[in-house]
């Protein structure tokens, strides 16, 4: 059973990203605030969830969370500052956008920067240990997926609806044989070479 909070007696928001290693597309983020004593045995690490069962809890969290918001970071900001960076400021413009102020973060992973002068602890695994982190982890998923839902449309080639924007052969072998979308990461190794790719037409 996850835990409900690791900060006592303080507003704690839960924070995690999603598509942090994808070649294309921005990088989400999602902060989540649950009611005091909350309970959700559903609640898990999202990817130890079936896309079905991410989207049927997306509503429940939606519901029951106290507040919640989802920050974004463009490929081109991505290229500028790298993805580490990105990863952190998605977080802080999620935390931007909560309706309630938190007095505490509690962040997946082990890298983050200070958010004012917020307490905040990073937790290895905890989108597997922290309900609000669990919460966090479903909602970028499942808000990056619809992105990348939509950008699958506008290229269809790069089989974006099945792999998201990570790096399947099928996602290599589009970009090898079409070249890259304004989509894509270019500070990344495209083609998985070790050669950075620029972009054919700019």
């Amino acid at each position: 059973m996850l835990k409900n909070h690791y900060y006592d007696n303080l507003i704690e928001a839960g924070c995690d990203e999603a598509g942090r290693g994808c070649l294309a597309g921005s990088v989400f983020a999602a902060a989540v605030i649950l009611p005091p004593n909350y309970q959700n045995d559903d609640l898990n690490d999202s990817k130890q969830l079936s896309e079905k069962r991410r989207y049927a809890l997306r509503e429940i969290i939606l519901r029951d969370a106290v507040a919640w918001a989802v920050g974004i970071v463009t490929p081109e900001e991505i290229d500028r500052i790298n993805i580490l960076n990105a990863s952190i400021l998605a977080m802080h413009r999620a935390l931007d956008s909560l309706h309630v102020r938190p007095e505490a973060i509690i962040i997946d992973g082990n890298r983050f920067k200070p958010y004012g002068s917020l307490p905040y602890t990073t937790i290895v695994k905890g989108d597997g240990k922290y309900l609000s982190i669990a919460a966090a982890s479903i909602l970028a998923k499942t808000y990056r997926d619809d992105y990348m839902n939509r950008l699958a449309q506008e290229y269809p080639q790069y089989d974006w609806l099945s792999n998201k924007g990570y790096p399947t052969r099928k996602h290599r072998e589009a970009i090898r044989q079409y070249g890259i979308t304004p989509y894509h990461r270019k500070s990344y190794n495209l083609l998985g070479d070790g050669q950075l790719m620029l972009p054919f037409d700019d």
